[in-house]
């Protein structure tokens, strides 16, 4: 029995996203929080958490979408063609909230409200967009000859739009909880004071998208709703539930970590949940990851190179993490 290349490159691809939803999910969600934090030095601070590591967080989209194009060509080509606008307008938001974390700390005091409206505008956009092209993704991509057969504007529909605003309470969440994991003080009693809001406004934004997914795709329905699978995954929304109630107590009890990593959980099984719907379909809703794959000898070759790489991307963040752990206060930080 040989190796499965096409099944060891999905599971790099589905590891690297991920990655990234988790790791840029909480500075985008600093920025989308910058409206309910007036003041400039609790904004200094906010910043500050996320300093260090932002610009590293997003190696693992780099990662995800070099991997795509190396060991699954036909949906790179599909995916993009379909997707070139949102994911263009994805891409000018990280743009304009990157400018803006490097030129908001130079700027006089008079100018840095430019910056500040540019990072809420860029983490905005970026996180909308990303939502978009999810909802757009999982509405499914025409495919013939080996071509995408859709429009321009395919992904502009009512589910697409919803999901990039799903996406903004989810990622709003995960700064909040960031935010009381690494502040103090008035900051943190105020992300305390949003955090129960955002954890209910997450679990009624992922029943919303878990009820319209199978109403709008009856294949999806069948994966979830037919025996025995019903019983096999119904642990995921149990779990979500539980989860949801444990994480509203943590706020309650004002913990400094629980909320941070309960969110992470509900990301986690979130993402779970797409891949049961979407499993092995690389391209929904029909074209799987052994139908997309390059040739094996394409995917050894560069499967060597990302088993070589991907130990030192983790062993850096993981060290980045360690050495800027703990609080950060107004006179601490990236200056």
């Amino acid at each position: 029995m040989g190796i499965d290349l096409s099944l060891i490159w999905a599971i790099i691809i589905v590891f690297g996203v991920m990655m990234y939803v988790v790791m840029d999910g909480f500075d985008l969600g600093i920025g989308i929080l910058f409206p309910f934090v007036k003041d400039d030095g609790e904004r200094d601070v906010m910043m500050n958490t996320v300093a260090p590591v932002w610009d590293g967080n997003e190696t693992w989209l780099v990662l995800g979408g070099a991997g795509l194009f190396a060991a699954f060509p036909l949906a790179y080509s599909v995916v993009l063609s379909a997707l070139y606008l949102p994911i263009i307008f994805m891409l000018i938001g990280l743009i304009f909230r990157g400018v803006a974390f490097e030129f908001r700390f130079k700027a006089q005091a008079h100018k840095r409200h430019i910056w500040d409206k540019a990072f809420i505008g860029g983490s905005l956009a970026a996180t909308f967009f990303q939502g978009v092209t999810l909802g757009a993704y999982i509405d499914g991509i025409p495919v013939e000859n080996r071509l995408y057969a859709g429009g321009a504007l395919d992904w502009l529909t009512p589910f697409s739009l919803f999901c990039g605003l799903a996406l903004i309470v989810a990622y709003a969440l995960l700064g909040c909880t960031w935010l009381i994991m690494k502040t103090e003080g008035r900051l943190q009693e105020q992300m305390h004071n949003l955090g129960t809001p955002l954890v209910w406004a997450v679990l009624l934004v992922t029943g919303i998208v878990s009820i319209w997914t199978p109403l709008a795709h009856e294949e999806i329905a069948r994966r979830w709703f037919s025996l025995p699978n019903l019983f096999w995954f119904l642990p995921v929304p149990l779990l979500v539930l539980l989860c949801t109630f444990a994480l509203l107590r943590a706020i309650q009890r004002y913990a400094h970590y629980a909320p941070f990593i309960l969110t992470l959980v509900l990301i986690f099984l979130g993402y779970s949940g797409l891949g049961i719907s979407l499993w092995p379909n690389i391209i929904p809703p029909a074209v799987s990851i052994w139908a997309a794959a390059a040739p094996p000898q394409s995917q050894g070759f560069t499967l060597v190179g990302a088993l070589f790489i991907i130990p030192f991307i983790l062993m850096y963040t993981a060290w980045s993490y360690y050495v800027f752990r703990g609080k950060v206060t107004p006179d601490q930080g990236y200056h």
